[in-house]
C-alpha cells in the first residue's frame, strides 16, 4: 500500500436497532466479495462476525468488530457495532473510526429506539448515511411507512440540511439481495452489489495528513496469547511502521512505547504489513499499558487528538469475593485482587462502564444497564471466576436535597391480546405512559420511567406474555431523585441446615412457596432455596431425612412428586436479590444467600418453620 491508496479506502460502520438485520447484512458482505471460498466452512455460516459465544446464544452484537473487503480495486473495512442500547458506549467509540454509515431499519417495525441513538451519534459527528429497509420480504412489511418515518427521524436530528439528502435500498439481507426500488418479484434474481456500488460513490475516502506527525486514536483493544494487548484504530496522520518508537499520550501523562508489529484486516485474517498510511485502520502489537480513548502519536511531534465521549453510566452493582462456605468448588480466581485486576482490564476498553474500589475489599462496577452488567458478570463466569453481587442499584448523582437519579424511556411491542397486562405491569412500576401506537394486531408502547423501577421488566414481561414482548429501554436523562417503589417480593425460603436435599423434606417445603432447587442439589445454611408464600423471611431444612425404621417404604412413600424447581438465571436474580442478600455466582452455579448466614444473628420475623 502506498501513501495515496487512502482514495480506494472507504471506512463504513453498519449501525441500527437490534434484530433489525445489520449482522446478516454483514454476512451477505463478506459472503459475495469471496472473502471465502464456497467449500470454506465460513461460507454456510450465520452471525460469522459475532464469534463470541454469549454474542451467538443470545442473538445480538456485543462488541464492535472490524472486518474487509475487496470491491472492484477498493478496499471496504466494515465496522460491525451493537444494536442494543445498553451497549452504546461500543457503538460510540467505534463511530469514530468510520467516514460514512449504512442505517439498516426493519421494514416491519420501522424507526426504534436504538435507531434514533444511532442516527443521532451519526449526524452529530457529521457521518454520511446510506439507508437499508431490510426485511422487506416480511408478511407485514410496510417499507413506505418505513421510509415515512425514517424521513421524519432525519428531519428531528439532522444538523443541517445537507443530512436531509440521501441514497435508501430496500433489501432481504437474509437472502443477499438489494434493490433501488421496491421488486414486484422477490425471486428475481438480485445481490448486494448495488449497496456496494454506493458506498464507493456516496461515501468520502478518509480525508488523513500524509505528511504530519504520527496521530492513532485507541478505539478497540483487543488480545492475542501471541502478540499480547492489541490496539486498534484509524491512523489520522502520517504513517505507522512496525518496529518504531511512538508516545502513548493519556489524559494526564505521556508514556514511551514501541511498536512491535503492524496489521490490517483483509477479510476477518490479520495480515503483517510494514508500514500503513493515514486514512486506514490497523492493529498493532507492542504497546501494554494502554486504554481506550488514549492516543499513539510520533516522537518528533507527539499531539493528543480529543478524548471519546460515551454517555454516562445509570446502573451499579457491588462485586466482591465470595464469602460462601462452598468458595472455591468451581472457580479458579477467588481473591478480591484477582478480581479486582480483570475488573481494571475490562474498564480499560469498555468505556461505559466505571470501576469504583468500596472501602472492605469490594468493587462498585456501573454500567449502562441489567444487560450490560449482566453480559460482564456472565462473562467473568466463563473465565473461572467466582464471586458475589449485591443488588443492583441506580446511580445517583449529586447529594442532599440535590440528587439526581435516571430516568428512562421505555418502548413495548407486544400482540395486542396482552394489552391489558403490559398496562398492568407498568402502572405497578409508576411508569408515565407517552403514547401507544398500533400496527395491526400489535400494541406499541412507549412510556417514561425511572430506572430503580424497571429491574426485572424484561423477565416479567416476558414471562407474563409468553416470550412473545419486545421490550427496549434507552437512557433518557437524570431527573430529581425519589423514594424507591416498596419491595413487591415476598420473603425467602432460607435453609437452617448444610448438605443435600431431600424428596422427604422439599415435599413438605414447596406448600409454603416456590422452589430454587430440586432433590440430590447441595445446600448450606443461609442459602435461600425458593420464595415464600409469606412476606416475610421463613427458615426451613431441606436436608431433613424421613426417620428409618424396620418397615419398607411403601411405594406412595418413594415416589414423590414435586413441582418443577424455578429456573434461576442472572435476569431474574437481578429482579430477586433484596437488600440483605447477595447472589453467590461460579461458573456452575448461580445461588442467592443472605450476606449473614447464620439465622440466629439475623431479624426473622416470622417464626422459624421446618
Amino acid at each position: 500500500m502506498d501513501n495515496n491508496t487512502y482514495t480506494k479506502i472507504r471506512n463504513v460502520a453498519i449501525i441500527a436497532h437490534v434484530d433489525h438485520g445489520k449482522t446478516t447484512l454483514v454476512d451477505g458482505f463478506l459472503k459475495q466479495t469471496h472473502v471465502f471460498r464456497e467449500n470454506e466452512e465460513n461460507f454456510s455460516a450465520q452471525q460469522i462476525l459475532d464469534y463470541n459465544d454469549l454474542e451467538r446464544e443470545r442473538g445480538i452484537t456485543i462488541l464492535a468488530k472490524t472486518a474487509s473487503i475487496n470491491y472492484k480495486g477498493y478496499k471496504i473495512n466494515i465496522i460491525d457495532t451493537p444494536g442494543h442500547s445498553d451497549f452504546g458506549g461500543e457503538v460510540e467509540k467505534t463511530l469514530n473510526m468510520a467516514d460514512g454509515c449504512l442505517l439498516i431499519i426493519d421494514a416491519q417495525e420501522g424507526p426504534m429506539p436504538q435507531t434514533y441513538f444511532v442516527l443521532k451519534k451519526a449526524l452529530e459527528l457529521n457521518k454520511s448515511i446510506i439507508l437499508v429497509i431490510n426485511k422487506i420480504d416480511k408478511s407485514f412489511a410496510n417499507p413506505a411507512n418505513a421510509l415515512d418515518k425514517a424521513y421524519d427521524l432525519f428531519l428531528s436530528l439532522a444538523i443541517n440540511e445537507s443530512q436531509l439528502d440521501f441514497p435508501v435500498f430496500y433489501a432481504i439481507g437474509k437472502d443477499g439481495k438489494a434493490y433501488t426500488t421496491i421488486p414486484a418479484n422477490f425471486d428475481d434474481p438480485a445481490d448486494l452489489s448495488p449497496i456496494l456500488e454506493k458506498v464507493i460513490e456516496y461515501f468520502p475516502h478518509p480525508e488523513p495528513n500524509i505528511e504530519g506527525s504520527l496521530q492513532l486514536q485507541v478505539t478497540l483493544t483487543d488480545f492475542d496469547k501471541h502478540l499480547g494487548t492489541l490496539c486498534i484504530g484509524k491512523v489520522i496522520r502520517g504513517t505507522i511502521e512496525k518496529d518504531k518508537n511512538v508516545v502513548i499520550l493519556k489524559d494526564n501523562s505521556k508514556d514511551k512505547g514501541q511498536i512491535s508489529k503492524v496489521f490490517v484486516m483483509e477479510g476477518l485474517k490479520r495480515v503483517e504489513k510494514d508500514i500503513c498510511y493515514a486514512g486506514d485502520i490497523v492493529i498493532i502489537s507492542g504497546i501494554k499499558d494502554v486504554t481506550i480513548g488514549d492516543t499513539i502519536a510520533g516522537t518528533d511531534n507527539p499531539e493528543a487528538l480529543p478524548r471519546i465521549q460515551v454517555q454516562e453510566p445509570s446502573v451499579r452493582i457491588k462485586i466482591e469475593a465470595s464469602t460462601s462456605p462452598f468458595l472455591g468448588r468451581d472457580g479458579k480466581f477467588l481473591t478480591s485482587r484477582e478480581i479486582g485486576v480483570r475488573l481494571e482490564k475490562e474498564v480499560e476498553s469498555n468505556l461505559s462502564m466505571k470501576l469504583e474500589k468500596t472501602g472492605d475489599g469490594g468493587f462498585f462496577v456501573s454500567g449502562r444497564g441489567e444487560l450490560h452488567l449482566g453480559i460482564l458478570i456472565e462473562t467473568l463466569r466463563r473465565e473461572n471466576y467466582e464471586f458475589q453481587i449485591s443488588k443492583p442499584t441506580v446511580v445517583i448523582k449529586g447529594e442532599g436535597n440535590n440528587k439526581l437519579e435516571p430516568l428512562e424511556e421505555v418502548f413495548i411491542e407486544v400482540n395486542q391480546d396482552y394489552f391489558g397486562t403490559v398496562s398492568t405491569i407498568m402502572t405497578l412500576r409508576s411508569a408515565n405512559l407517552l403514547n401507544i401506537e398500533t400496527r395491526g394486531n400489535i400494541s406499541m408502547f412507549h412510556y417514561e420511567a425511572l430506572t430503580k423501577n424497571m429491574f426485572g421488566l424484561r423477565t416479567e414481561l416476558l414471562s407474563q406474555t409468553r416470550g412473545t414482548a419486545t421490550i427496549n429501554v434507552m437512557f433518557s436523562k437524570f431527573v430529581p431523585y425519589s423514594h424507591p417503589l416498596p419491595s413487591t417480593r415476598n420473603g425467602a425460603l432460607c435453609s437452617t441446615d448444610t448438605g443435600t436435599a431431600t424428596s422427604y423434606a422439599l415435599e413438605k417445603i414447596e406448600d409454603r412457596g416456590n422452589l430454587f432447587i430440586s432433590p440430590g442439589d447441595e445446600v448450606y445454611t443461609g442459602m435461600v432455596i425458593g420464595i415464600a408464600k409469606y412476606d416475610n423471611d421463613m427458615n426451613v431444612n431441606p436436608t431433613l431425612q424421613k426417620q428409618k425404621t424396620s418397615i419398607h417404604m411403601s411405594v406412595s412413600e418413594i415416589a414423590i412428586k414435586l413441582k418443577e424447581p424455578m429456573q434461576l438465571t442472572l435476569d431474574n436474580l437481578f429482579q430477586l436479590l433484596e437488600d440483605d442478600e447477595v447472589l453467590e455466582i461460579t461458573p456452575k452455579f448461580l445461588r442467592l444467600r443472605k450476606r449473614v448466614l447464620d439465622p440466629a444473628k439475623r431479624s426473622i420475623k416470622r417464626e422459624t418453620r421446618g
